[in-house]
């Protein structure tokens, strides 16, 4: 047993989570190929900091990445098309809801293809019932450049509230938390778009 589920009472991975148009499981060697397309995308590392160098992704990232917990892998119709995660915010960083930090975080990117049709929103709502059924109770919180006009969007719909906001990576960063029970865009709804 690896000491991430020693520190997540929760089995992981989970066994896969369906939506009405994607799966949300597990990495998988044959999702490396997506990931380094992902993190090498100048669109995608707009608001995370910028894109890495292909190259250095390709020494850099195991065979089968991600393996960890709250690791998410977006799948739509058998194709990666983004990754989902949920992590401790470390104390270090700025932006809390709890004075000594960790709260689980939620993250997502997606290819550029895959811009624009509502997968965000639909696999971060089934995530986070996952997350409210394993840990319940448990607020997530959500950091996002304000630029980023769609992951503010994405946020909004997923019924996560501003905390605050602060200055961090040289530009206006928000917090929003959410709470398990919180309405948000339901998992088989299109209407997530």
């Amino acid at each position: 047993m690896s000491d991430e589920i020693t520190v997540h009472p929760v089995a992981w991975p989970p066994a896969p989570i369906k939506t009405e148009r994607l799966v949300l499981r597990q990495s998988e060697a044959r999702d490396r190929a997506a990931l380094i397309d992902l993190f090498a995308s100048p669109e995608v590392g707009t608001y995370v900091g910028g894109s890495r160098p292909r190259d250095e992704l390709e020494c850099a990232l195991p065979e089968v990445p991600g393996q960890r917990f709250g690791f998410f892998v977006v799948e739509l119709n058998g194709t990666t098309i983004g990754m989902i995660t949920l992590d401790r915010r470390d104390p270090e960083r700025k932006g809390h809801i709890l004075p000594e930090g960790g709260e689980p975080g939620l993250g997502y990117m997606f290819l550029p293809q895959a811009w624009g049709r509502g997968y965000a929103t639909e696999a971060s709502a089934a995530v986070l019932a996952w997350f409210a059924d394993a840990h319940p109770g448990e607020p997530v919180v959500l950091s996002t450049q304000t630029a980023n006009e769609a992951s503010m969007r994405v946020a909004a719909k997923l019924g996560f509230t501003e905390v605050e906001r602060f200055e961090d990576y040289g530009a206006e960063q928000w917090l929003g938390v959410w709470y398990p029970g919180t309405p948000s865009c339901p998992t088989a709804s299109r209407s997530c778009q």
